[in-house]
């Protein structure tokens, strides 16, 4: 399946991995767990084969299927079944056995037709050979585990919301039968019911299996073994147990890290002690140097202790003054193609007012926010500014960053007005530091990416902001920080999540549920539709 020797992982000059070596075999269900940074997507793409490792060699032996955290963009043109049906060479099976039912049906002449049914017959030995008609099915089944609508398999991918691409791409890897599946938060964008279907189909799965996820319900359900990246020691610690047991295994081991540390230091102490009192003699000067010896190796000998995780410090801006309604919008209408997404919506969001904005994939949620933050034009109705607004766009394809500049860079162009010791200052709360602000932003973790977005708007004064899953790829405690900060800001915000503790922090005033754009006062009752979204 996958071998890994003596890897160094390396983003720029900084080392993520060390000399770390493993095996994926069938059957094994891997989490790979650590916090963002600690270099989880990038030892996933060497896996894939995306990239390389600064030394060491990866061996991998029958077919990889890889789920990235931005999967490569599809041909926009083609259709979704045609796109889920490549993995297996389908798609071009179907259009052959397409074009020779055409070809037959317009042949004219007994010689033509001959050829025809040849023609024919070559191509439905192919389609049947790669799995024919049961394997559409199979691809019908498994995009509509993932969420996908029967109403969207016809439709060609650049139609689709994000949310509904990335599923899109998710259904591609799982349909193709891969040997070992590679999966990065494989459950962004997916709704309670297609979780749900994910799980059983992992734990169903024969092959190999790594996969990085903050869903932490999906892992203990899953995962037979646990990769912990450890960024300080630059190593992997492997835990051949499930996530519970991985858990338990955990805080054992560091509380004897603990106890085991505590025992050396009090006894390097008493050893410390005894050479000084020893030292100022001639004929104990030689044992007190041994003994002190003997202290700094016992020490050196330790585990290191396990260092506490820094976390982002997330606060959102102090909103500039404005008008008492600074954003609003009248009937707005969007289409693409011959699809209608938003229809007739209006919409008012008052100074500090809270608005959740709830429906399907694709039901125009993302559109919504990219039309109020002027990302795009729509089709007709217009967007309101009022008063003294101040707009921050947190956009979930990060498509508010350019991933050709740096970190740096991209803090600049989101806050102007800081010096370049103040954006440092900024990034290094964000955890950006050192030579991290040199890096392209292209090369960032979903994580990472997060936080530098999120750094973007902590600076701009904003009094609305328009936040769209802003707790994807977010390890647990960084999610934690996003989420005190939404519940602290005192401006207004509209916001897009399928995030239950989002709706939490977030205390909803409002509720706009799409496609019908009906707006009202916020009910525990919509709760409901939350994970549905």
């Amino acid at each position: 399946m996958i071998t890994l020797r003596g890897a160094d992982v390396r983003v720029g000059a900084r080392l993520l991995l060390s000399d770390v070596s493993f095996h994926v075999a069938p059957g094994d269900r891997i989490g790979l767990v650590g916090r963002n940074g600690a270099g989880k997507t990038t030892l996933m793409k060497i896996l894939a084969g995306e990239g390389r490792p600064a030394a060491g060699s990866v061996t991998v032996t029958g077919s990889l299927g890889h789920l990235s955290q931005d999967p490569g963009a599809a041909d926009p043109a083609r259709t979704v079944t045609d796109r889920i049906l490549s993995a297996r060479g389908l798609d071009r099976a179907v259009r052959a056995l397409r074009a020779a039912e055409t070809a037959m049906a317009g042949a004219a002449g007994p010689a033509a037709q001959e050829r025809a049914m040849r023609a024919y017959a070559r191509a439905e030995a192919d389609f049947t050979a790669r799995g024919g008609y049961a394997a559409e099915a199979e691809a019908a089944r498994v995009a509509a585990g993932v969420g996908l609508p029967q109403s969207a398999m016809g439709r060609p991918v650049g139609e689709l919301s994000g949310g509904q691409r990335r599923r899109v791409e998710l259904a591609r890897v799982l349909f193709a039968d891969h040997d070992t599946l590679l999966l990065d938060e494989p459950t962004n964008h997916l709704d309670a019911d297609a979780v749900t279907w994910l799980r059983t189909f992992l734990m169903n799965h024969r092959g190999g299996l790594v996969m990085i996820s903050h869903d932490t319900g999906l892992l203990a359900d899953t995962v037979n073994r646990v990769f912990h990246l450890d960024p300080h020691r630059a190593t992997i610690d492997v835990h051949n147990t499930g996530w519970h047991a991985y858990l338990a295994q955990r805080e054992t081991d560091e509380r004897r890290r603990v106890r085991e540390r505590a025992n050396a230091e009090r006894k390097a102490a008493a050893l410390r002690t005894q050479a000084e009192k020893m030292r100022s003699h001639v004929a104990t000067a030689v044992a007190a140097k041994n003994m002190t010896r003997r202290a700094d190796r016992m020490l050196a000998d330790l585990e290191p202790a396990r260092r506490t995780e820094r976390t982002a410090r997330i606060r959102l801006p102090e909103p500039a003054p404005c008008g008492r309604t600074p954003l609003g919008a009248v009937a707005l209408a969007k289409s693409y193609g011959t699809r209608r997404v938003l229809t007739g919506v209006d919409l008012a969001v008052d100074r500090g007012s809270r608005l959740v904005v709830l429906g399907l994939n694709g039901a125009g949620k993302t559109t919504l926010l990219r039309i109020l933050a002027g990302r795009e034009r729509p089709d007709s109705g217009r967007v309101v500014r009022g008063h003294g607004l101040r707009l921050g766009y947190f956009a979930q394809e990060h498509d508010t960053l350019d991933p050709a500049r740096t970190v740096r860079q991209n803090l600049a162009a989101a806050a102007p007005h800081l010096t370049d010791g103040e954006a440092r200052g900024v990034l290094g709360s964000f955890l950006f530091t050192g030579d991290d602000a040199d890096k392209p932003a292209g090369v960032l973790s979903g994580g990472e990416k997060t936080r530098l977005a999120l750094a973007g708007l902590v600076h701009s004064a904003a009094n609305v902001l328009l936040l769209d899953e802003p707790t994807n790829n977010l390890d647990p405690a960084s999610r934690g920080e996003v989420l005190g900060a939404v519940g602290a800001y005192p401006g207004a915000l509209v916001m897009v999540t399928h995030d239950e503790g989002a709706i939490e922090a977030l205390r909803p005033d409002r509720v706009l549920v799409l496609p019908d754009g009906t707006e009202d006062l916020w009910d525990a009752g919509y709760l409901d539709l939350v994970a549905l979204a």
